[in-house]
């Protein structure tokens, strides 16, 4: 292999001052190449039939659900990787020798986490939880955090292989006792829970007690964002996996007020999304008290909030911010305040066809309900025109949606047609003569 002064993804570094002089052309070792990406191995792995690839080609071709040896095309058994100690030695020496050429020397890996130390890592943990030694514990969730930030192969391993449910018994168990003393060990166990799902039923149902709730209840309001971040992501998990959490969050005293607070004084796009999540899930999971639940929020000025997140949001939280807007819609309360406030028809109108096709349901959605019924008006309806909500419904129309947005659509169009009068610019509008007006 001739290497140019071309650096290529995976291959040695090369300094710019040799490639510019154009200096640099020589022979890397076949031997020393990755079979599956021909570039110079940096961590060299043997497999069970006995050919040594490059880590990191050859997980990504297991990853991809390759069984076979690439070189030999022998079933895989086995598929463990053996680090090839001696090559990746000779290949250090080989670019130590050739530092002259603009060479620079491969760094020695770090050997990834295997299944059984992450297992024993969590039996110890398990045993150190039985013995109420916070201190153990707070250890070796430190150390399996350190390992998963080394690389996304190490943060998957972990998470596959039960760190999730020995984080939420060590939770479960030391909640019961004095938070302010294991404040360290809740908070380790809070951030690695947030990256660590999937959880079994079990964990689920340890998490899901009186205690567990409490507590990350009590850190939404912490002092520390991360922590805050942490324990909002965490719940917004657990009624993901299991909508029975939204039962025990809504007997928390003061919840709504923390869940508003995030939103109020915003930590980070994912803590914001988790927040909405969590919200949208109490308003429509609670068929007894979701309306009480949606007139506490409006009252605290949720709405508002809301359209000022809708301004300047990604589309992850215009998506889920518009879910609970629609939501709260659906009372008369909701319907008011929301016709009330200058930004929201501007809003909803600017989103169709902007965001996302979510978004430009659930703002088709809104707009349909504030303009039916008690809260429509001429005035609303007009302004939606004004805005090019009427070009905006026919693109949506021809570009194709839903059977419940078209029936919202027509509707809006009827709405739109009586009050067409009203609209200078409208009045020639070709489309207008196909609609019959409401009975």
């Amino acid at each position: 292999m001739i290497l140019s002064g071309r650096r290529r993804s995976g291959a040695v570094s090369v300094k710019k001052s040799e490639v510019s002089k154009g200096l640099l052309e020589f022979t890397i070792p076949t031997l020393f190449r990755c079979p599956i990406s021909l570039d110079l191995m940096k961590d060299p792995v043997t497999l069970s039939t006995g050919i040594t690839y490059d880590r990191d080609s050859i997980e990504k071709w297991i990853d991809t659900g390759n069984v076979r040896c690439p070189v030999t095309n022998q079933v895989l058994g086995d598929l463990e990787q053996i680090p090839n100690h001696t090559l990746r030695k000779l290949i250090q020496d080989w670019c130590v020798k050739n530092k002259s050429h603009g060479v620079e020397r491969i760094p020695t890996p770090r050997i990834p986490i295997s299944r059984p130390q992450v297992l024993d890592n969590c039996s110890r943990m398990v045993a150190a939880t039985r013995r109420g030694d916070a201190k153990k514990c707070v250890e070796l969730v430190v150390k399996i955090t350190i390992l998963a930030k080394e690389s996304e192969r190490n943060k998957r391993c972990i998470a596959e292989n039960g760190f999730g449910s020995a984080l939420a018994d060590c939770f479960e168990y030391f909640t019961r006792f004095s938070v302010d003393i294991h404040e360290n060990l809740l908070k380790e166990i809070l951030s690695a829970l947030a990256w660590a799902p999937p959880l079994t039923q079990e964990s689920l149902s340890k998490l899901k007690s009186t205690n567990s709730l409490h507590c990350m209840a009590l850190y939404l309001n912490d002092g520390d964002l991360l922590t805050r971040r942490n324990a909002v992501s965490v719940l917004q998990e657990l009624v993901r996996e299991d909508r029975d959490y939204v039962d025990r969050l809504e007997q928390i005293d003061g919840i709504e007020e923390k869940l508003f607070h995030i939103l109020e004084v915003p930590i980070c796009p994912k803590a914001t999304e988790a927040c909405l999540v969590l919200i949208h899930h109490m308003m429509v999971l609670k068929k007894t008290t979701g309306g009480l639940i949606i007139s506490k929020f409006i009252q605290m000025g949720l709405i508002p909030l809301i359209l000022e997140l809708l301004v300047d949001g990604d589309r992850s939280v215009c998506d889920k911010g518009l879910a609970v807007l629609d939501r709260m819609c659906h009372t008369k309360e909701g319907k008011v305040t929301a016709y009330d406030n200058a930004l929201t028809i501007p809003l909803l109108v600017k989103k169709i066809l902007h965001v996302s096709d979510a978004a430009t349901d659930l703002s088709i959605s809104i707009l349909h309900k504030l303009f039916s019924g008690e809260s429509g008006s001429y005035n609303g309806v007009v302004e939606a025109m004004k805005l090019g909500a009427f070009q905006k419904l026919l693109v949506v129309l021809q570009v194709g949606c839903g059977r419940s947005t078209k029936e919202k659509i027509t509707e809006l169009f009827k709405m739109m047609n009586m009050f067409r009068d009203g609209v200078d610019c409208f009045e020639s509008c070709v489309g207008f003569k196909y609609l019959k007006a409401p009975n």
